[in-house]
């Protein structure tokens, strides 16, 4: 069963929800925030790690204790935070282009700074390239990351080579996929699904 949450809360009429596509509306950055006016909202790390799990399981016959994460760009960023977060929760995980350092780059620098607040420390804790130094999967379970080599955000924004760094400091175990002449697009995630699938299922089933 594959289940697709939303970026963010939606119609909630907070001042510049709508503005950017990388902020508000269009990027919660799946962080539960704690700098007003999204604090009382802005929850989405806990709506995917609590609400959203016991929604599926109330009403489908899902098996809690087979359960992965993945998600692209900065879904990928939550898929990779929340599965160092919680390795028991998730057993499988991988990402397309995550923005695996954000707090290095202007994406992520952006978002936990109207998210979070100005403190950089406590971006520390939802950084995947600072979370995988600290804690690395227990099990020694593979992550897995796509990555075009024409992404127009890769130099910029992403910093796979930073979350390479960390996996290999960590001792944590990364399959890391360039794909030539793939861009940031849908194309890139449609071409190479069957390979995310591919390493779940191996895990899950």
């Amino acid at each position: 069963m594959l289940v697709a949450p939303d970026t963010s809360p939606r119609g909630l009429g907070l001042p510049g929800e709508d503005d950017d596509y990388d902020f508000g509306a269009g990027a919660g950055f799946y962080v539960d925030a704690t700098a007003g006016p999204w604090s009382a909202h802005y929850r989405m790390y806990s709506y995917v790690t609590r609400e959203l799990p016991a929604l599926v399981e109330d009403n489908f016959p899902a098996r809690p204790d087979a359960r992965g994460i993945f998600g692209h760009s900065m879904g990928g960023h939550g898929a990779l935070t929340i599965a160092l977060k919680n390795p028991d929760l998730y057993r499988s995980v991988s990402a397309f282009a995550p923005i695996s350092a954000p707090s290095r780059v202007p994406w992520g620098e952006k978002a936990f700074s109207g998210y979070l607040g100005e403190d950089r420390e406590t971006w520390r804790e939802h950084d995947a390239s600072e979370l995988v130094r600290k804690q690395p999967f227990p099990d020694g379970r593979t992550i897995l990351v796509d990555q075009g080599d024409a992404d127009e955000f890769l130099d910029e924004q992403l910093s796979p080579g930073v979350f390479e760094s960390a996996c290999a400091e960590a001792g944590q175990p990364l399959d890391l996929r360039w794909r030539e002449g793939y861009d940031h697009g849908y194309y890139f995630i449609s071409t190479f699904m069957e390979g995310h699938i591919r390493h779940h299922a191996e895990i899950l089933l």
